[in-house]
């Protein structure tokens, strides 16, 4: 039996039949927006997660399987963590081009043509141009800068069709952050299995198709549903502040009551019809486009990315902490809020995203895969992190709605030190499975299982709530810009991560090393990044919650 091919089938049962539920329960309490945005960043995350799931594997067995074991492993990780850093640096200038020049739409379309192309042309070299260097990192820079114009603006986008305190705004982003890994879980069995199974290219080429059906989505479902949203640049927009009562209502009204309100609505848009801005637009496409073989040589820059990334980081930081003096007290307090939390953003997402790296190589190498007489490829286990959230993240959205009406939900800080602490357990659990349970190098399957719980427990503890504060603390006239921040501190995090993942290749001795080798060097690694630099990470953050929610000034 491939049990394998059986999670494959029994996954897609299971999201055929969960997400139609998860529309039904909220269908009264949320905007169609909502589900519209869901859809489309299901199949985008389908197409990056699908590919990333494959990419340190086909790395290390084929385009670098002549170096020695312990080189394969450094490059790789070192490529893996500047690809997953950019795809989430240039967000940071692709909320800006939004703001100010594309708008959100043409922003996120224009985006996902870009991340297809590069699926698609990753397949084209596996199965033409097999070990095209040049061809592999341009293919990645075509998803690096497509993921900079869609990831950050879908997500804000989704935040005009709330209030600035509605009370959903916690629970839309808890069911569109379900959304992102129902496309990953999809990806990872059925790229995974594809690729590892079948054929490399053919992976690839399912994660290009799955952004394909993300754009229809979203470009044939939007101008229904959005009306005249996300048209014009952000700053240049001017629609009302959504009343959430109000909102709610509509919900429940009638076809005309709700097509009266969109002609309310578009009596108070204003088409921007400026030639100057259409150039601007057009400069910028061609300017993205441009950028790509520019951007495929860094990939191969792993010691430049990172000083880039944190000077990048320091002087972004430093200028919302100067620029945030011109405005009155509460929103600087906001702002300051940002960039502390950013800083443990950036320690979380290190931690976390060793699952594509360096946790993929270890459950290869050090997991016991074996299940009901069948071995389960490396790359497969990666779902279990988006079937958890699957799981959780309803559970979690009626939790802090809950919570809150009882006048007991964490704050949004607080919620951030309950992240750290479970990605530190999560690594524990895997020291122990190692240093006690294994036998003959091989850790048993449920201490990785486990970690994945207590990672993805903590990451909707952490991630989702990230993405709605960003949108209530940030002023209005810079949104997009606060959310390419907060993705950037995601791409210093992720390249952290090649480097802290670097640290498992084992240097010396053998070019091959045994099993108890690589199980050490993985053990050591986690024990001491995973488990004390977390956790001595949210011990500080602990102290700082009651500074942090004073300057929060009763945003929740």
């Amino acid at each position: 039996m491939d049990i394998a091919k059986g999670i494959m089938i029994v996954s897609w049962i299971f999201v055929i039949i969960w997400v139609p539920i998860i529309i039904f329960t909220n269908r009264k309490l949320h905007p169609k927006a909502l589900f519209v945005c869901f859809f489309a960043e299901m199949w985008e995350r389908f197409s990056y997660y699908g590919m990333r799931t494959l990419l340190i594997l086909y790395m290390v067995k084929e385009l670098f399987v002549d170096m020695s074991f312990a080189d394969a492993d450094a490059k790789s990780l070192g490529i893996y963590g500047s690809y997953t850093a950019m795809a989430y640096l240039f967000p940071v200038i692709g909320g800006v081009l939004a703001d100010k020049v594309l708008g959100f739409r043409k922003a996120i379309l224009f985006g996902g043509v870009m991340m297809m192309i590069g699926h698609f042309a990753l397949a084209l070299e596996g199965m033409y141009f097999h070990g095209n260097l040049n061809l592999f990192f341009l293919s990645l820079a075509f998803i690096i800068v497509g993921n900079g114009f869609f990831k950050p603006n879908i997500s804000s986008f989704l935040g005009n069709f709330y209030g600035l305190n509605d009370s959903r705004k916690d629970g839309a982003y808890t069911i569109f952050y379900m959304g992102v890994n129902i496309g990953a879980l999809l990806s990872i069995v059925t790229c995974g299995y594809v690729g590892e199974r079948i054929s490399w290219d053919y992976g690839f080429g399912l994660a290009g198709i799955g952004m394909l059906v993300g754009l229809l989505v979203f470009w044939l479902a939007g101008p229904k549903i959005f009306g005249k949203k996300g048209i014009n640049p952000a700053s240049l927009e001017t629609f009302p502040e959504i009343d959430e009562k109000e909102d709610i209502k509509l919900l429940h009204a009638t076809t005309e009551d709700r097509n009266k309100r969109l002609e309310e609505e578009a009596n108070n848009f204003t088409k921007i019809d400026d030639p100057k801005l259409k150039k601007k637009q057009l400069i910028t496409i061609l300017a993205a486009i441009f950028f790509v073989p520019i951007c495929s040589l860094f990939l191969n820059l792993s010691d430049l990315i990172t000083i880039i990334l944190v000077v990048l980081s320091i002087g972004i930081l430093g200028y919302i902490i100067f620029d945030a003096r011109n405005e009155e007290k509460p929103v600087q307090q906001k702002l300051w809020v940002v960039v502390v939390l950013f800083l443990f953003h950036a320690i979380f997402w290190a931690l976390f995203e060793q699952a594509g790296g360096s946790i993929t190589l270890f459950t290869a190498r050090n997991v016991d895969r074996m299940v009901l007489g069948s071995e389960l490829p490396a790359s497969i286990f990666q779902f279990f992190n988006s079937f958890f959230i699957i799981l959780l993240a309803p559970a979690f959205s009626w939790m802090w709605i809950k919570l809150r009406s009882k006048g007991k939900e964490p704050s949004t800080p607080m919620k951030f030190v309950l992240g750290l602490s479970q990605i530190a357990v999560g690594f524990g659990i895997l020291v122990i499975g190692g240093k006690f349970f294994a036998n003959e190098g091989l850790v048993p399957v449920i201490f990785i299982v486990l970690m994945y719980f207590f990672h993805t427990s903590g990451e909707l503890s952490l991630s989702p709530v990230g993405l709605s504060m960003i949108t209530k603390l940030s002023p209005k006239k810079m949104v997009g810009f606060i959310m390419g921040i907060w993705f950037l501190s995601i791409s210093l995090g992720n390249k952290l991560g090649g480097l802290i993942g670097e640290l498992t290749a084992v240097e010396g001795g053998s070019e091959n090393p045994t099993v108890m080798e690589t199980l050490n060097a993985y053990s050591s690694t986690y024990l001491t990044w995973g488990v004390m630099v977390v956790a001595i990470a949210s011990g500080i953050l602990l102290l700082m919650v009651p500074t942090l929610r004073k300057w929060m000034h009763g945003i929740h």
